[in-house]
């Protein structure tokens, strides 16, 4: 009697207006608003200010309904790639999902990445193809995509009446009736006999359905064979089964903005998807371990009473207004109000002083959560991704979560002192609550970088620091932070020698600098061909680090790093009380001066490798924005309807492109790239970068006098 289940789609397929409808039908709600609703009310998941205003999910949001004597718990996902942590971290938790396709747009980007994170889970789906009512919908073109692209083994459960501004209802076609939806909201089912026209197709999509389940289920299968007509509950129970092996995916079909298909819907998920019994789910236990040094998997019981530990998953964290919000699944055991928990990492305890269930952002009080439940509690010190037991012996994990690596950085400024420590509180929330948000200070750029999944995803945390917590910060483009300095000399025998001939100071070095081979570049090299007894052994480890410590940390230009040069020491002098370490790694740092600067000096920036993928008909636009950022096409693969484009970008080239790239494919295309190599910077850019560090270095500092004004 218990689901729980997510809504995911790809951008604006209609997640939400899903989820409010789901809502308003179960008596969750009294009124149904809209996501940018003219009433300025806004869909009841999206309870953040920016998420009504931008007509956007950002972050994941959970809520609880009861639908025929079922508790259904429900999050709600943004579509966005920038928040797709969100989407990772629900899928880790929840039994099945409904993956909602636009049925004009049919599998788009987004689609397939979800597709991906629910594979990786193994979470048993269920597809709604929504918008039927609208332009060029086509349902037919939605299944097989769901075919060819993402390998489900799919097939309508239903088929629409009409499409576009004929759409009047579905067929049901595992009862054979036909559904219609009226009243004012659409809360008045009415079956009735399918129509002339559909009964055919109806019959077709029928046997359709009866053979993909039947390839997966025996018990179907032998009937099948038998030439046997299942019936009504015989099918629906084959299609159970073979949706929690995840071997079948069932597809209804509807128009959540006209409310027209969401009862069925429901209905789907209580009979299709599976509850919490029903799914395996392991934990690592750390006490006891294989053969080969891994800890052995455990099989939690599902059981919704006291008598097995506690096993819980802390999925989520949210700053309230009460404290820290820790989102939490339950995997076996009970949790009682009051309870001492443990943290598994950290070995500390906790009280669970209240535990809540959540409906959106309100917040309603239970007395204890059992196995398969999705709860909260307050004033608990956790990371995401932590296991809670009820006793500190046991040494039990569940299986962490995949969090991807972040794709872009950006500079983050503030407009004047942060004399109160907001800056650090709001960087420190952030970060903990989303392990894809970032912050690191670049000694190099001498700024703060901070990196996430997308512009849009910065975007959303530098306006999130200015409303909450008042400040005024500006995100820009990072200043070329991997930029190295590649010297190369025109003369590799040029003479170096520093001598530091003041009194109780002598060390004297003679040799040369060289650049190490391409593929070497990133790389720093000392060698030592002294012979002899002129440069003594012993201060040898002090030579080295005043050439590759001292000095390249920051080079000449532009006062990049130092890449890809060798430095050899061939001769020197040493004087037998006035020479030491200090001495020596002074004469280091004198000889690499000289050396740098007779040199010939090359900025060195790093290419990236980028894969773009977009519709077929982008191609043209796709290719024409990767010349325009002076991009490398290395190859192009034009597969079915998407064409997927791979090339060489510089980094310093790639700012704004996520941006550039959804204008241009109207939100359907989308990148990833990865550091392939340093190169040799274009002049133009060599001579943009020298002239900003000269104007930086002539600029005058202000300095703030302190102490009393003198007359």
């Amino acid at each position: 009697k218990m689901r729980n289940i997510g809504i995911a789609a790809h951008i604006d397929s209609g997640k939400t207006t899903v989820t409010e409808r789901l809502l308003y039908y179960t008596g969750r709600i009294a009124q149904m608003h809209e996501v940018k609703g003219k009433d300025k009310v806004g869909a009841t998941m999206d309870s953040m200010d920016l998420e009504r205003e931008r007509g956007i999910t950002i972050q994941s949001a959970a809520t609880h309904v009861t639908w025929k004597n079922h508790h259904i718990n429900i999050i709600d996902t943004p579509g966005h790639v920038d928040f797709t942590v969100e989407v990772e971290r629900s899928l880790r938790v929840l039994d099945g999902v409904v993956l909602v396709i636009c049925a004009n747009g049919g599998v788009q980007s987004q689609t397939l990445t979800v597709n991906r994170q629910i594979n990786r889970y193994k979470v048993p789906c269920a597809v709604f193809i929504n918008k039927i009512d609208r332009m060029a919908a086509n349902p037919h073109k939605c299944l097989t995509q769901l075919r060819s692209k993402l390998r489900h083994n799919a097939a309508f459960v239903q088929i629409p009446i009409g499409l576009e501004g004929k759409s009047t209802g579905i067929v049901d076609v595992v009862m054979r009736k036909a559904l219609y939806f009226e009243g004012n909201n659409g809360q008045n089912i009415v079956e009735k006999e399918i129509p002339e026209d559909l009964k055919e197709i109806t019959e077709i999509k029928r046997t359709e359905l009866i053979e993909c389940v039947s390839n997966v289920d025996e018990e179907l299968a032998e009937l099948f064979i038998l030439d046997q007509t299942p019936t009504v509950q015989q099918l629906k129970d084959a299609i159970r089964r073979a949706t929690i092996l995840r071997k079948f995916t069932p597809v209804l079909m509807g128009s959540a903005l006209r409310n027209k298909g969401v009862q069925p819907l429901l209905d789907a998920i209580v009979e299709y998807l599976p509850n919490p019994a029903e799914v395996e789910n392991f934990a690592f236990d750390g006490n006891t371990t294989k053969y080969n040094g891994q800890a052995t998997k455990l099989q939690m019981s599902s059981d919704r009473t006291g008598d097995n530990d506690l096993v819980a998953l802390a999925f989520k964290l949210e700053q309230s207004k009460f404290g820290q919000l820790t989102y939490l699944r339950m995997y076996q055991g009970a949790l009682y109000k009051g309870d001492n928990i443990f943290n598994v990492r950290t070995k500390k305890k906790s009280k669970a002083s209240r535990v809540v269930r959540l409906h959106s952002n309100k917040l309603e009080d239970l007395e204890e959560a059992y196995a398969g439940d999705i709860c909260a509690l307050f004033g608990i010190d956790c990371a995401s991704g932590d296991t809670f037991v009820s006793k500190v012996k046991h040494n039990i994990s569940m299986e962490q979560m995949y969090v991807p690596d972040p794709v872009v950085s950006m500079s983050l400024k503030q407009d004047g002192r942060d004399d109160s420590g907001k800056m650090s509180k709001a960087l420190n929330r952030f970060s903990k609550e989303d392990p894809t948000f970032t912050v690191t200070w670049d000694n190099e750029a001498e700024e703060m970088v901070v990196s996430g999944m997308g512009e849009l995803h910065l975007e959303i945390y530098a306006q999130r620091m200015n409303n909450e917590y008042g400040l005024n910060v500006t995100l820009g483009k990072p200043k070329p932070r991997n930029s190295r300095s590649l010297l190369a000399l025109l003369l590799q025998n040029h003479l170096k020698e520093s001598c530091y001939p003041p009194t109780g100071i002598f060390g004297r070095l003679i040799g040369y600098i060289e650049p190490l081979p391409e593929e070497r570049n990133t790389e720093l090299e000392f060698l030592d061909k002294t012979v002899g007894t002129n440069v003594p052994r012993n201060y040898m480890s002090a030579i080295k680090k005043g050439f590759l410590e001292d000095c390249c940390d920051k080079g000449p230009l532009v006062g990049a790093r130092v890449m890809g040069v060798r430095f050899v020491v061939e001769d020197g002098a040493s004087h037998m009380v006035d020479s030491s370490d200090i001495a020596f790694r002074l004469a280091a740092q004198g000889a690499a001066a000289q050396a740098f600067e007779k040199s010939h000096k090359i900025i060195s920036e790093p290419i990236m490798t980028v894969e773009v993928t977009a519709p077929a008909e982008f191609q043209s636009a796709v290719l024409s924005s990767i010349n325009k950022r002076k991009g490398v096409i290395n190859d192009q693969d034009v597969d079915s309807d998407y064409v997927t484009v791979t090339c060489d970008v510089p980094l310093n080239d790639m700012f704004g492109y996520a941006s550039e790239l959804r204008s241009v494919t109207e939100g359907k295309g989308e990148y990833a790239m990865e550091f392939c190599r340093y190169q040799p910077c274009r002049e133009d850019v060599q001579e943009e970068l020298v002239r900003q560090a000269h104007d930086a270095a002539a600029s005058p500092v202000k300095k703030k006098v302190v102490g009393r004004k003198r007359s």
